[in-house]
């Protein structure tokens, strides 16, 4: 794993988006060379249009990001995933043509514009199988093995299992020499007992990293032979972090407070913490102005669909656990807890407006909450802001629950890009893992990324219950 700002992210990912982008960088300035009206010299023409040619990569790269091709960079179906990419081509190639109608200054060249197509679509095919190819035999993958055969051991492999793309094999599992012997827990798994000659065993499996992932380590934990395997240049990282570096989330319910306290993160100077408020107001001024007709349209539809007022407000947990008071647009009727009082909304809620329906599967429900934002009360990204009878309760039943609340609520944040929507105590807890994950590894960047997903997932009506 490498940390991009605060945030952990897989080598092998990222050489991926970083590989395409330069690939389409290619593609583009190849078809600069061969389609010049006159021959000229490689090096004069990248000098004329690398910035023009820059504009191309990056609209490129944000239609294949909002048309899925960068979460699912594998695919099982080749038709799938022609079908991405010619629609992602497509649909950069209509953007860029905005562009230059209203910047034409931008414009690379009719002909050039046009080849380049060509060569992208070739070369994204061809590095997208080169990539599968990768996954399949596992080049450039990190081989670790895991100390423990515990609850910790198996939510580590069940994640990694999750995904091809991970870019870890777990090569072998070592526990006690009088453990439990749950082998066949583990798959297909090679499992070993005894802590005797780990650094013998690693070598022998050429293992890169060590996570240690030991439910209980009083009087098992093996230091001098981990001591051994760390001198002598293979990682030894324990499973808590290992985890987290993996998912994108914390796991709560195995970590103890000294983790949480002797872990990296969790800073917040005060220069951070004036960016993301100027950066959270500039944008909740500019949404306010731009969208203000919209806002105005959504509030007669509510008026009309269902009696009641447009602008919801109810009182929610904010900062430091203190009261403020949260705008929404209504998408419920206006009695909607009249009988069942304070209940989380569930699929298919017969307290639904129609309208409503629409709103909250867009996240135009949220719109007022730019008030929130300017007032000072949430930030543009962070937790959301939970009411009082929930907190009450999840404070009881969910570790860490109260640690959620050392920063400002957000419009939309990382647990509602990573997690669906959660209508259950279970669901608190699936979400505080990533809520926590926010707050310990929280930075400009992360911010940024959590924007875009957001406005894809907008743009693809993906939005919440």
């Amino acid at each position: 794993m490498i940390r991009l700002g605060k945030n952990y992210n897989s080598v092998r990912k990222t050489a991926f988006v970083l590989g395409e982008g330069v690939l389409i960088f290619l593609a583009v300035a190849l078809a600069s060379v061969f389609l010049m009206s006159e021959p000229v010299e490689p090096a004069q023409v990248l000098k004329d249009v690398w910035l023009k040619t820059l504009l191309i990569v990056v609209v490129t790269q944000l239609c294949l990001y909002f048309n899925d091709l960068y979460e699912k960079y594998l695919s099982n179906s080749f038709v799938d995933l022609v079908t991405g990419i010619v629609q992602s081509v497509g649909i950069a190639s209509v953007v860029l043509a905005l562009i230059y109608f209203f910047w034409p200054s931008t414009i690379i060249g009719r002909w050039i514009f046009l080849g380049s197509t060509g060569f992208l679509f070739a070369f994204i095919m061809s590095w997208r199988f080169f990539y599968a190819l990768v996954v399949q035999r596992r080049y450039f993958t990190e081989r670790a093995m895991i100390i423990g055969d515990g609850e910790l051991a198996r939510d580590i492999i069940r994640e990694i299992g999750k995904s091809r793309e991970s870019g870890c094999d777990i090569g072998l599992i070592v526990c006690q020499e009088n453990g439990n012997k749950r082998s066949a827990l583990f798959d297909d798994t090679p499992v070993k007992h005894g802590f005797e000659k780990l650094y013998d065993l690693a070598k022998d499996e050429e293992i890169s990293r060590i996570i240690v992932a030991l439910d209980q380590r009083r009087g098992i934990m093996p230091y001098k032979e981990l001591l051994k395997c760390k001198v002598n240049g293979i990682g030894i990282i324990d499973g808590e972090s290992f985890y987290e570096s993996a998912t994108g989330k914390i796991l709560v319910e195995r970590i103890n407070p000294s983790w949480l306290i002797f872990s990296d993160g969790f800073a917040k100077s005060p220069a951070a913490r004036f960016v993301k408020r100027l950066v959270g107001l500039t944008l909740s001024v500019l949404m306010t102005i731009f969208l203000s007709p919209l806002m105005v349209l959504i509030a007669a539809a509510i008026k009309v669909d269902s009696p009641g007022r447009a602008i919801f407000s109810q009182e929610r947990i904010g900062e430091n656990s203190e009261i403020f008071t949260l705008y929404k647009f209504r998408s419920m009727r206006a009695d909607a807890e009249k009988n069942c009082g304070p209940v989380w909304a569930s699929e298919e809620d017969p307290r639904i407006t129609k309208v409503g329906k629409i709103i909250r599967k867009l996240r135009l429900d949220e719109l007022p909450q730019l008030w929130n934002v300017i007032k000072g009360d949430m930030s543009f990204v962070g937790p959301r802001p939970e009411r009082a009878y929930f907190v009450e309760r999840l404070n009881k039943i969910v570790p860490y629950y109260n640690e959620r609340f050392a920063v400002k609520p957000g419009i939309t944040g990382w647990a509602q890009i990573k997690y669906p929507y959660g209508a259950s105590d279970e669901d608190a807890l699936g979400k505080l893992k990533y809520d926590l994950y926010y707050i310990k590894n929280m930075s400009l960047i992360m911010d940024l990324v959590v924007i875009l997903h957001t406005v894809k997932v907008v743009l693809l009506g993906r939005g919440a219950r």
